[in-house]
């Protein structure tokens, strides 16, 4: 694996006496199925594959396919030429690429089965985290940190999925993060700090996918971050941390809320968990988009 020390980052542990569960929830329920519990490896962030048949989740810097049936052990998927990866990652439209963000602050390409990766990104400077590909599969849009400047924001930036430089999208003041195209390819919906000035309190929004000003979908006194529309366009997942949270750290009292794209305000259904960091940071709809993955990160009571 390349190396990572330019960045400082590092994958994810558990602490002592906590476990990663990985849960999958119906639309229509407010009880979610558990699918895997363990204390070995800190799993996160869950791809839905296109058959439906497995989920994507990076684990202590390597990539791994859990089946949604449950009872079999999560199995590596092995990424060649590609450094330690963090939970920022997503697949092709047709399912067959998966596209990740290295340690190295650097996109990579590689086989959804696993297989050589190819880095996609230019030494432009800056970082790069990747969240979102549009429907025809010819664009990613990442979150672009410049590199020399401590505590930069994250801006909206453009790519084409098969490599090359990236465009900036102005999005106004304010940290963004999260950015990921609606399944139509018209909007690109992100978590953003422009709409108030308490420092932190990121808010939901969406802009057009070719620019312009962005709109608020939804106001709340909670910190919320990691809008994800399912595959049909009618609902959305995102996770809400508390109020005065700076960023989206690890270890929190979090909740993970299904609603209806045309009204934001009225939770269908709502997850109340331990997490954050990893839960959510990236779109885990199934393919039918009638169920959702999230991951929780529960500790041993008195250890908290």
């Amino acid at each position: 694996m390349a190396d990572s020390e330019d960045t400082g980052m590092r994958p994810r542990t558990l602490e002592p006496g906590q476990r990663t569960c990985v849960w999958i929830a119906s639309t229509t329920s407010a009880t979610p199925t558990l699918l895997l519990e363990t204390s070995e490896i800190l799993f996160e962030a869950p791809n839905w594959s296109l058959d439906g048949t497995h989920l994507l989740l990076n684990g202590d810097g390597r990539l791994w396919r859990l089946d949604v049936e449950g009872g079999v052990p999560p199995v590596e998927v092995p990424l060649h030429g590609v450094p330690a990866i963090n939970n920022d990652h997503v697949l092709s439209p047709d399912g067959a690429t998966v596209y990740v963000s290295g340690m190295d602050g650097h996109l990579y390409s590689a086989p959804a089965t696993g297989g050589q990766g190819r880095r996609l990104t230019e030494e432009d400077g800056t970082l790069h985290f990747l969240h979102g590909i549009s429907p025809d599969g010819r664009t990613l849009a990442y979150v672009s940190i410049d590199r020399s400047v401590e505590g930069a924001p994250g801006r909206l930036a453009l790519m084409p999925a098969a490599g090359g430089p990236g465009t900036l999208v102005d999005t106004g003041e304010g940290h963004i993060d999260g950015p990921e195209y609606s399944p139509d390819g018209r909007f690109v919906y992100l978590n953003s700090e422009a709409f108030t000035t308490a420092p932190g309190h990121a808010q939901l929004a969406r802009l057009a996918a070719d620019g312009g000003q962005a709109e608020r979908v939804l106001a709340s006194e909670t910190v919320d971050w990691f809008p994800h529309l399912s595959p049909d366009g009618t609902l959305a997942t995102y996770v809400a941390f508390p109020a005065g949270t700076l960023g989206h750290p690890e270890n929190l009292d979090v909740t993970v809320h299904l609603v209806a794209v045309d009204d934001w305000s009225r939770p269908l259904h709502s997850f109340p968990l331990f997490g954050g960091q990893g839960t959510l940071n990236v779109n885990s709809w199934a393919p039918d988009s009638r169920r959702f993955a999230f991951v929780s990160y529960p500790v041993e009571d008195g250890v908290r």
